[in-house]
């Protein structure tokens, strides 16, 4: 009797290590973190603001940066930083006075998006619409956002793109409108993001 109970209790001690090897083996997949390299020569910011006579469009260059992104829970966190200094349309009048008065630059030398959530399915590989929530960090404030996005992902390479109207006399900057020459109060900005990818799993404790 004690010998075939002692057999069965062995028996199912091994049953349950392997039930044990096989939750950890599939946390470990559920829980697999995707490393995106942000490539500042594969990375745009285009602005657009709209004036009474015409339209004026501008770039900004980002800079190197991480970011971190569990698709499984949707959680993504680290910074895209773009430099503010880099900021011009073609016009030296005009990119002064943007920088001097508008964005005070010297000041604040930097405009960045710190991420911590998407909502909606991403495919890897593949192309997905999503949320993507975060902070938006422009004359040295910090304003939540939840802008749209395109994302595509492949297996060593991804790209994302996103819009967002930055309301900048309502944030507290100078519309640098005069007498003669009437601009809108917000600004569009499209993001186009690009990098290399690398997949890490790791399993959760």
């Amino acid at each position: 009797m004690g010998t075939a109970y002692g057999m069965t209790f062995a028996a199912n001690r091994r049953r349950l290590g392997w039930l044990l090897a096989s939750l950890v083996c599939v946390t470990a997949v559920a829980t697999a973190q995707t490393s995106l390299q942000i490539d500042p020569a594969k990375t745009t910011v285009h602005f657009t603001l709209d004036a009474a006579l015409h339209t004026v469009h501008g770039t900004f260059q980002a800079k190197p940066g991480t970011l971190q992104f569990n698709p499984d829970a949707g959680h993504v966190w680290g910074e895209v930083v773009v430099d503010a200094k880099s900021g011009q349309t073609g016009n030296s009048m005009r990119d002064r006075k943007m920088h001097n008065e508008v964005l005070e630059t010297a000041t604040y030398p930097d405009i960045s998006f710190r991420p911590d959530r998407v909502t909606g399915a991403v495919a890897i590989p593949g192309k997905s619409s999503v949320m993507v929530h975060g902070i938006f960090r422009i004359h040295g404030t910090d304003r939540e956002i939840n802008v749209p996005a395109q994302i595509e992902m492949a297996e060593d390479r991804w790209s994302a793109t996103l819009h967002l109207t930055v309301p900048y006399e309502k944030w507290g900057m100078k519309n640098p409108s005069t007498f003669f020459l009437r601009v809108s109060d917000s600004v569009e900005i499209d993001l186009t993001a690009a990098g290399s990818l690398v997949k890490t799993p790791t399993a959760t404790q």
